[in-house]
């Protein structure tokens, strides 16, 4: 019997595969500049993680339950580490298209 206050994501019969991963980012909301943050930001994100404690096998964060490779596609999450140099959630820096004013 499972102990019912363990995590499910822990569980063999829960743990989800880099397959699974790969075809839930093929989603086109995924595809999306305005809820993805750009590839060059993504990849920054996916390092920190990676060195992070709290990864569990590889794709999960263990603070807040989601999954690394999907939370880190989206501007509106953040690293949920207390404390931590974690990301942030991400803000366009606005274009400049002009002079500065005199």
């Amino acid at each position: 019997m499972f102990d019912n206050r363990a995590c499910k994501g822990c569980r063999e019969d829960f743990k989800i595969t880099d397959a699974q991963i790969d075809r839930m980012l093929q989603a086109p909301m995924f595809q999306s500049d305005e809820v993805c943050v750009p590839e060059s930001v993504y990849r920054e994100r996916l390092s920190m993680c990676s060195q992070c404690p709290k990864l569990l096998s590889g794709n999960t964060c263990s603070l807040c339950g989601c999954i690394v490779r999907v939370a880190a596609k989206l501007k509106d999450k953040s690293c949920p580490y207390p404390g931590a140099v974690g990301w942030q959630r991400y803000t366009e820096k606005p274009k400049v298209t002009g002079a500065a004013p005199t």
